[in-house]
């Protein structure tokens, strides 16, 4: 089935590591990419202890698209679309295949649409299909089993709180 996490609040990224988590504690194996996504994070010294999980992602942190240079965006869509075929080639194998703020890196343009759509609208009779991040595009909402929105109610950010290391990264 497809599954989206999407909206403007904390979690999504949360929510799809939790079933990753959950699926390899079944014995399923479980791929995940990370667009938009370089910079360390502490669940990734966890997953790493996973043999059922893999994850690929940036070599570094790009930012945030509005801040990319355009050869920064070069690279960035280049990676993607490397990790969209890698997912491709793993989908065989896969019981759980996590696309991690894919739907931001394809409403920026940051990846080849012509290798994402069928990833995600042909495969789901494969492997669960996970999608999150904010604003998914039409195409996935009516495309998808489950949708789950995050909403932000209240963020510590907005009084200039920065991310937290174990909490937010």
């Amino acid at each position: 089935m497809l599954q989206i996490y999407c909206g403007d609040g904390k979690g999504k990224t949360t929510a799809a590591l939790g079933l990753a988590v959950r699926a390899a504690g079944a014995g399923m194996r479980v791929h995940i990419a990370q667009f938009m996504k370089g910079r360390p994070t502490s669940e990734l010294a966890v997953l790493s202890e996973i043999p059922e999980i893999t994850v690929s992602r940036l070599d570094r942190d790009y930012g945030f698209p509005a801040d990319m240079s355009k050869s920064d965006r070069a690279a960035v869509t280049f990676r993607h679309n490397t990790m969209l075929l890698e997912a491709s080639e793993l989908l065989p194998t896969l019981d759980v295949l996590i696309l991690d703020e894919f739907n931001s890196a394809y409403r920026h343009g940051l990846l080849d649409r012509e290798l994402a759509d069928p990833l995600v609208l042909e495969n789901v009779s494969k492997a669960e299909i996970v999608l999150t991040g904010r604003r998914p595009a039409q195409k996935f909402l009516d495309a998808a089993d489950y949708i789950s929105e995050i909403k932000a109610v209240k963020h510590p950010f907005k009084r200039g709180v920065t991310a937290r290391l174990g909490i937010e990264y």
